[in-house]
């Protein structure tokens, strides 16, 4: 782990502890950290922090405060931290669950987030079970037991309508015209890979690895090997090429996912 974040974590932790007590039964390092591939200067911290029980609303607006960026420096470009009581993490919910949700940096936008209910719609709530589904596997327990005894996958049919959700979500973000570099549109065409790696091998891995495992197949490999460029500094994709596109709106073909259902995803696939 990169020096620096492992510092910030346990200093993270300690700040934590300190706040909720004997209610903070976990801590764990997900995203970049978690699957190896943190970037310095480009990744963010993504942490969970598992409570035994609810998070009173002073203890939320607390633990806010004592984390944010002004109180305790990010050395990445931001932490997103969510907080889940451990009997949502474990229990394979769709739903996103939280008790709070912090997103905060020198270079990310400050939001607090106390219920779930709070969350707007148009930013996605797919990403929670998606990321406990990701936790499971690849979690790095920084306090409390292992991930795998912690987090619990969506079911089946459940993860698969949360892949399609969040690949039609990345669809539907604007791209500029014509052929110039579309940023963010590396991020959409890798993680399209890491969605059907994960339905293909029931394994996550991080965007850049299932974009080289496909590569490795003969998949897409000029366009995903772009797109793995662009995370080191290279040009994004332009949107007509990370989608297929006619006369500005996205075309899309049906494919199918491992039990034969049908859904409309981006044609990486």
């Amino acid at each position: 782990m990169d020096h620096d974040v492992g510092d910030y974590l346990a200093a993270l932790v300690g700040r934590a502890r300190a706040v909720l007590g004997d209610n903070l039964v976990g801590a764990y390092a997900a995203g970049s950290v978690g699957l190896g591939a943190y970037q310095p200067g480009r990744s963010d911290v993504d942490v969970a922090l598992v409570t035994a029980g609810p998070v009173t609303g002073p203890a939320k607006r607390e633990l806010v405060a004592r984390l944010r960026h002004e109180s305790l420096p990010c050395p990445a470009r931001g932490l997103e931290l969510v907080a889940y009581r451990r009997d949502v993490a474990g229990s394979g919910i769709p739903d996103p669950g939280f008790e709070v949700e912090l997103n905060t940096g020198a270079a990310m936008p400050f939001r607090a987030t106390y219920d779930p209910a709070e969350r707007p719609a148009a930013d996605g709530w797919f990403w929670y079970a998606l990321d406990r589904s990701i936790l499971r596997q690849a979690g790095l327990a920084l306090l409390g037991p292992p991930p795998v005894e912690v987090f619990a996958d969506p079911a089946p049919a459940d993860l698969r309508g949360l892949l399609v959700t969040a690949l039609d979500w990345w669809l539907a973000l604007p791209t500029p015209a014509g052929d110039a570099p579309a940023p963010g549109a590396e991020d959409a065409v890798l993680g399209a890979c890491r969605s059907l790696v994960r339905v293909r091998t029931g394994a996550w891995l991080s965007k850049v690895d299932a974009g080289r495992w496909l590569m490795a197949r003969g998949r897409h490999a000029e366009l995903i090997g772009r797109a793995v460029a662009a995370r080191q500094g290279g040009p994004a994709p332009s949107g007509p090429e990370a989608r297929p596109s006619s006369g500005g709106s996205a075309t899309r073909s049906p494919v199918r996912i491992d039990d034969g259902r049908q859904s409309t995803v981006n044609k990486v696939y």
